[in-house]
């Protein structure tokens, strides 16, 4: 299931080209898109998501294909959730309606859609708060519901956009242990500007800088001419050489 990008343009209104050109691919697994606030990054991830339309390229997710293939947006869709970085409950919802309801805008019928939410909330632990207010939940129970509300439709692809911005230590670690217990058919990419889960989190790192990218590959390859100091500290080494000290 990997994302491919192919001479993807886009710019938002009355703003310069903010991507040109741009080619890439990321393979499944657990990938980050990595850049300073402002490269892009977001933008990437709605464009993947089908949120915003490209002006000229293609991106396809294999095998589902391009989600303007004749009939296959739905499908696409289904395949592919989103989390935005600002994820809000739905005023009134319980958790198990909120993911519902999720899953019914993906295109499933409601008893699917309501029967389905036990197994997401399941997989997020949060199932215990099923008939709690979705509302009351804290920030970090949040980043956790908007999983489950990606994981009800069957997708293959989550794109997660700064998930741990906010979060204090114990929250962020507590929603990184998630991310690396969802089932090996579900591939995750995070975008992010922070280093420091890096090293011990993914498999994939693709470097965004001004539209741009500098770097795509293993973690391995991006560290390795900083191995000596250690994986954490060779992720933020790796970073700075290619994108500066300032973000």
């Amino acid at each position: 299931m990997t994302i491919t990008v192919r001479d993807l343009c886009f710019a938002h209104p009355r703003r310069p080209p903010l991507f040109t050109g741009l080619a890439l691919e990321i393979p499944p697994g657990r990938s980050v898109l990595l850049g300073p606030n402002g490269a892009g990054k977001s933008t990437l991830l709605a464009l993947v998501a089908d949120a915003l339309r490209p002006s000229s390229g293609r991106i396809s997710v294999d095998p589902v294909g391009s989600p303007t293939a004749r009939g296959n947006r739905r499908r696409y869709r289904q395949a592919v959730s989103w989390l935005p970085q600002q994820s809000v409950a739905v005023p009134g919802l319980t958790v198990r309606e909120h993911v519902a309801y999720f899953g019914w805008l993906k295109g499933l019928n409601r008893s699917d859609a309501w029967s389905r939410a036990v197994g997401a909330l399941t997989s997020v632990d949060l199932l215990t708060r099923a008939d709690q207010r979705a509302s009351t939940l804290s920030g970090g129970q949040m980043r956790r519901l908007g999983v489950a509300s990606a994981l009800v439709s069957g997708a293959s692809w989550i794109l997660l956009d700064e998930p741990t911005a906010g979060l204090d230590p114990a929250q962020r670690n507590r929603f990184t242990q998630l991310l690396q217990s969802l089932p090996d058919d579900v591939s995750v990419l995070v975008s992010t500007h922070q280093t420091e889960d890096v090293a011990t989190t993914v498999d994939h790192v693709t470097v965004l800088v001004d539209g741009r990218v500098p770097f795509a590959g293993t973690v391995g390859d991006f560290t390795r001419p900083f191995d000596d100091l250690g994986p954490a500290s060779a992720v933020a080494a790796a970073y700075t050489h290619l994108v500066g000290e300032d973000d």
